[in-house]
C-alpha cells in the first residue's frame, strides 16, 4: 500500500491569502499546503479520500493515472469542492466512478451538484455512482479492498474516518468516543489533524491531537489539516514527540 498526501492544509490552505506570517512567506516547500486529501495506491488501485477544490492541481502534479473510487469524510467545502474535475478520469475510464460518503453528504452533494444528478445530465458531466455508507462498518468497496469507516465528530457533526488494513485517516476530528478508539487498535500509520495551538470548538489542537495519537499508539503518526499558526514545518517538526511527525504535500509513505 502507498499513501501520498495531495494536500495538509486547512479550509483556506497555506499560505493563506494575504498573510505575512512566518509560514506563509516561507521557502520551505513544505510549508506550501493544499486542502487535505491522500490517494491510496493498493493492489493497482488508486481511492482518494475527499476532493477538495485543489483536486485538479493535486492529480497533475502527482501524476495520477487513474481513479477508482472516492471516500468522502464529510460535505464541507474543503473536502468536495473538487468534485467537478473528476471528469477526466470518467473520459478516460470509460464509465461512473464509484463514491462512498453518509447518506446526508451524498443528500448535500446531490444540492450543490444538482447537474451531475439531474435526470438527463448534460453530456460532459462528471458521472458518479453514489454509494451510501455509515459508521462504525466494513464495506468491501474493489476487488480485494475493504474499507473500515469510523465514526469520529466534528463539532457537533458527526463524519467518517477511513481504515484499510494497517493504515487510517481521521480529519477535522474534535472527539473520538471508545468505539472509534477500538477500530483504531494495531496501525502502522495513522493520520489525524492537528489545527493549531489554540483551542477550536471542532478540531483538535495539536497538544490534543499528540495526546489523542499517543492514546491511539500507532507506529508512525502524521498529522494534517495544518494551519499556518503552527509556524513553519521545520519548527512543528522540532516540537513532535517520536514516531509523530506533521505531513506535508507529496509525502508518500509505504506500508
Amino acid at each position: 500500500m502507498r499513501i501520498t498526501f495531495l494536500g495538509t492544509g486547512t479550509s483556506q490552505g497555506v499560505p493563506v491569502i494575504g498573510c505575512t506570517c512566518d509560514t506563509c512567506t516561507s521557502e520551505d516547500t513544505r510549508d506550501q499546503r493544499l486542502r487535505s486529501s491522500v490517494i491510496i495506491e493498493i493492489s493497482n488501485q488508486y481511492i482518494v479520500i475527499d476532493a477538495g477544490p485543489d483536486f485538479r492541481q493535486q492529480m497533475l502534479t502527482n501524476k495520477i493515472p487513474r481513479l477508482d473510487a472516492l471516500l468522502i469524510t464529510h460535505e464541507h467545502n474543503d473536502h468536495i469542492a473538487g468534485l467537478d474535475d473528476i471528469r477526466p478520469y470518467n473520459f478516460m475510464q470509460g464509465g461512473k466512478l464509484p463514491l462512498y460518503a453518509p447518506q446526508r453528504v451524498i443528500d448535500d452533494l446531490k444540492m450543490k451538484f444538482a447537474y451531475i444528478f439531474a435526470p438527463e445530465p448534460y453530456p460532459g458531466a462528471p458521472r458518479l455512482t453514489c454509494y451510501p455508507i455509515s459508521e462504525n462498518k466494513l464495506y468491501p468497496i474493489l476487488p480485494h479492498v475493504e474499507v473500515q469507516t469510523i465514526g469520529v465528530m466534528h463539532g457537533k457533526l458527526p463524519i467518517l474516518g477511513y481504515r484499510i488494513d494497517r493504515f487510517a485517516y481521521i480529519t477535522d476530528a474534535s472527539y473520538l468516543d471508545d468505539q472509534a478508539l477500538s477500530l483504531l487498535h494495531g496501525l502502522d500509520v495513522l493520520v489525524l489533524n492537528a489545527l493549531q495551538f489554540h483551542q477550536h470548538y471542532s478540531h483538535f489542537t495539536f497538544d490534543e491531537a499528540v495526546e489523542m495519537a499517543q492514546k491511539i499508539g500507532a507506529k508512525q503518526t502524521y498529522f494534517t489539516h495544518l494551519s499556518h499558526t503552527l509556524g513553519p514545518h521545520e519548527q512543528l517538526l522540532a516540537k513532535c514527540p517520536k514516531h509523530i511527525h506533521p505531513a506535508f504535500d507529496k509525502l508518500t509513505i509505504n506500508i
